[in-house]
């Protein structure tokens, strides 16, 4: 690892000691050590206001046209005490970064200019409260197929108006599927029958095609969209970028959070090019990524005429020929009389006389003929307009290919992060390019040294049948390629599923943060939720895909990630509360009770709060009132209690990892059907850690001052009697108090604070293997070199070495539970046995019941 700098190559100004560099491909602290980011999207939850998820259509439209509702109280309520005991979980799962989904809805939903002041003031309490548990935070600016109200999330309701569109004709067009009036509005709304992932098919909808083109190429492809005098692009652009930049004001003036907390800003989620590129409006791309492809497929010709109230024919799943879009004369395009004098009553703005509303834009410009339903220019969107007739023209003898990532996206990109640096000039600009598309080459003048990848990884066939299968493909090598026929991506097996997973994560580059990852949790029809069920409890399945995925991060690869999804209130009905997606790592509704939250937060991780907490927070207005629990060291079955208590497949994220390493790491091996991990370092002169006095630390024997810090979980290295008191804990007559006994809460205490120490020999060619046992662990560790503590209060592994004084080395070490993994499934199974035998037992008591009573 070469030297780390001193100051910051965006400012040239000295670095704060909790600031994290981007260099050497890595991210790495200001003592020299490797970082690695894992943590959580905090939260889903976040794409839709409190009380308004995408099921729920009272209200829906109504609010949204008076100027919508706050987004106050995402992602989690701060006054009731819970949020504590959301971040406290999340710590003990030993997550240390969250990516923050904030929608442009939630900063401007009341309309153009106008600022939810209420919501960022909330954001910032909820910043400052991260802070106390040590999190780094990196915005995510999130959306999905434009907005809540064209299937997806992120801009306010008025700019889909702004944009000449009527929202509420989207599903008589089929120009968008939205949940809450699927399957159509006709009749009555069945939200709950909405087929895993159909909102994805919304980015090849009419809706969202049309307002993304807009969005990066008005200028280009709809010169005649001009709004309050400058063109759409700019309108939409400008205020996108200006919604982010006050928030970021709001931080920096706030005090105490840019850099300390808040590390970066991501680019906007998942965005799409719309209909720029298209090679042939006639056709449905055929690349594949283009968009799931499941239920109507239109293409963009047959979707403009439908939207203008034409019959006419769309491609469907399973079926063979096509059927018909009637929209009964229902017209995508918001009517004249909406905007009197040209003047919208509600927003404001003034649209250009050549922009006539009611009118199919791209009929506007000559794309096709409303008179004949005839397509005019089918490869309009593949080529640059001709300068004499300002429109593209395949016949050109030398047309002039567009090319969106570098001519559309990149310059908005280039903005966004110039305007969020006036405010946060050391942010790191985390990049995120289109789904599956190579990102363009970004000028250093824009990244200035501060720069990450942050793409997007899901294994689609479990994320689309929502099963985890025998058998998978290597979906990004078919897709850029790789085989001479998608059989030969074909992968059957486990062992093979897991091996094409980490190959296809070995092209992403350094630094890369994999912004999201993860799993659907109700797999198979939701057998994991119902009670009456053998698989009631079970979460096997979601575990093995979930680990295939996150080991993929590991191996060779080593990269950091942030899982998808966190929600506090999931529910096993309507799962993340959007469009029947059901990720999120914890519900409520898998709690099976013993420690209180409230408790919990208080006391897991007290040391770390402790440490995070500075005057300026305190005293800042922005603040959240302190808890005033006395903090308690917890017994830490409570702990592992705790931790499993609401989780899903808690085994596959709840992982050991390096967080810190003198060093780089090459090599991370977890095996979670072992319990056994093992970790390769490669170690140079340059890597020896730099004090506080910024001299190079070591110890009079050449030990390095600072240890590499691996994190090591209760949920897979506990001992046995942690385990066996932690399941206790369900069994109110077995569960212990340590309140009631001195005793048992002195030893708790002096064990919890101190931990475990053992010394190995320095510069030892053999591996060295010890046994380490204490209240809350059981582990075997060897090392090649070096020395070893255990910090059970923070499930902290520290492992202490020399670094060379010439040429470099590899060290390593390797973990394993003594006794092997743990097997919950065997503890759980006879709680959830025990349930379904009471509600069996409750549902005789009423048997033949007239009244049909419930028993609460």
């Amino acid at each position: 690892m070469p030297q780390v700098p001193k100051t910051c190559p965006a400012t040239g100004q000295p670095v704060p000691k909790d600031y994290l560099h981007t260099c050497d491909g890595h991210f790495v602290d200001t003592s020299g050590r490797t970082v690695l980011l894992r943590g959580v999207n905090l939260s889903g939850s976040s794409k839709a206001p409190l009380g308004q998820p995408s099921h729920v259509l009272d209200d829906f439209w109504s609010s949204a046209e008076a100027g919508g509702r706050s987004f106050v109280g995402r992602p989690f309520n701060l006054d009731d005490g819970s949020a504590d005991a959301h971040l406290t979980r999340l710590r003990g799962w030993g997550f240390n970064v969250l990516r923050y989904p904030i929608t442009w809805e939630a900063l401007e939903h009341e309309g153009p200019g106008q600022y939810d002041y209420d919501f960022i003031d909330y954001t910032i309490r909820v910043l400052y409260k991260c802070k106390e548990y040590g999190f780094k935070v990196y915005i995510d600016p999130h959306q999905d197929v434009w907005s809540r109200f064209s299937g997806g999330s992120g801009a306010p309701y008025w700019t889909l108006p702004a944009c000449g569109i009527n929202p509420q004709a989207l599903t008589a067009t089929q120009a968008a599927i939205i949940h809450c009036e699927y399957p159509n509005t006709s009749a009555n709304p069945d939200p709950a029958v909405l087929p895993s992932m159909l909102w994805s098919t919304n980015y090849s909808r009419f809706a969202s095609q049309t307002v993304f083109t807009l969005f990066f190429g008005g200028k280009t492809f709809a010169p005649k969209c001009v709004l309050d005098g400058v063109n759409i692009q700019d309108y939409l652009q400008s205020h996108f970028i200006r919604a982010f930049e006050v928030l970021a004001d709001r931080m920096r003036d706030a005090g105490g959070l840019l850099d300390d907390v808040v590390i970066g800003w991501d680019s906007v989620n998942e965005p799409s090019g719309g209909l720029i590129g298209y090679e042939d409006l006639n056709v449905y791309p055929a690349a594949q990524g283009a968009s799931a492809k499941m239920g109507t497929l239109p293409t963009a010709a047959s979707v403009a005429q439908a939207r203008h109230g034409h019959r006419a024919d769309s491609g469907q799943l399973h079926l063979c020929g096509s059927v018909t879009i009637d929209p009964k004369g229902v017209r995508m395009w918001a009517d004249s009389s909406t905007e009197p004098n040209g003047i919208h009553p509600k927003w404001g703005w003034k649209r250009s006389s050549e922009w006539t509303l009611g009118k199919c834009i791209w009929a506007l410009h000559g794309v096709w003929d409303i008179d004949t339903a005839a397509l005019l220019r089918p490869a309009y969107f593949r080529y640059y307009p001709t300068p004499s007739s300002g429109l593209s023209d395949p016949t050109d003898p030398d047309p002039r290919p567009i090319r969106y990532l570098e001519e559309f996206f990149l310059p908005h990109l280039s903005d966004y992060v110039t305007r969020i640096r006036a405010a946060h000039p050391s942010a790191i600009a985390f990049v995120q390019a289109p789904v599956f598309a190579i990102p363009p080459q970004i000028p250093e003048s824009l990244l200035k040294g501060r720069g990450c990848h942050s793409t997007h990884y899901y294994d689609g066939l479990t994320l689309v049948t929502c099963h985890w299968h025998f058998y998978n493909a290597d979906a990004l090598g078919l897709i850029r390629g790789k085989y001479s026929s998608p059989i030969f991506a074909a992968k059957l097996g486990e062992r093979a599923i897991r091996a094409s997973i980490q190959s296809q994560l070995a092209i992403l580059k350094y630094p890369t943060i994999i912004g999201e990852i993860g799993t659907p949790i109700d797999l198979d029809n939701k057998k994991a939720y119902d009670p009456m069920g053998k698989g009631y409890g079970d979460y096997s399945d979601q575990e093995r895909a979930l680990d295939a995925s996150l080991n993929a991060a590991d191996g060779p690869n080593v990269l950091d990630y942030t899982v998808w999804t966190y929600c506090p209130d999931n529910t096993h009905m309507w799962g993340d509360g959007w469009n029947n997606e059901d990720l999120s790592l914890w519900s409520e509704n898998d709690v099976r009770g013993g420690t209180k939250n409230a408790e919990a937060a208080a006391v897991l991780l007290a040391p770390v709060r402790a440490s995070n907490i500075t005057s300026g927070a305190l005293s800042s207005p922005y603040a959240s009132p302190r808890s005033s629990i006395t903090a308690k060291p917890m017994p830490l079955y409570e702990v592992l209690k705790f931790l499993r208590d609401g989780a899903r497949a808690v085994r596959a994220f709840c992982r050991p990892y390096p967080v810190k390493v003198v060093g780089t790491p090459v090599d991370i091996q977890f095996d979670i059907g072992k319990a056994s991990l093992k970790i390769k370092v490669r170690v140079t002169p340059e890597d020896t850690p730099i004090g506080s006095n910024s001299d190079k630390s070591v110890s009079s024997d050449g030990e390095s001052a600072l240890a590499t810090e691996i994190f090591l979980p209760l949920v897979h290295f506990a001992s046995k009697e942690c385990v066996e008191r932690s399941v206790a804990v369900h069994d109110r007559e077995q569960q212990v108090d340590p309140e009631t006994s001195e005793e048992v809460r002195d030893v708790v205490e002096a064990k919890s604070r101190h931990g475990s120490a053992t010394t190995l020999p320095l510069g030892s060619q053999l591996l060295a293997v010890e046994t380490i046992q204490t209240e809350g662990y059981a582990v075997e560790v060897k090392v090649s070199e070096g020395r070893v503590e255990i910090d059970e209060s923070e499930q902290m592994l520290r492992w202490y070495y020399a670094t060379p004084v010439s040429k470099e080395k590899e060290v390593s070490i390797e973990v394993k539970r003594v006794g092997g993994a743990i097997d919950w499934t065997r503890s759980s199974t006879a709680v959830w046995s025990m349930e379904r035998e009471v509600v069996k037992w409750m549902e005789r008591l009423c048997d033949g019941c007239p009244e049909g009573c419930m028993i609460m």
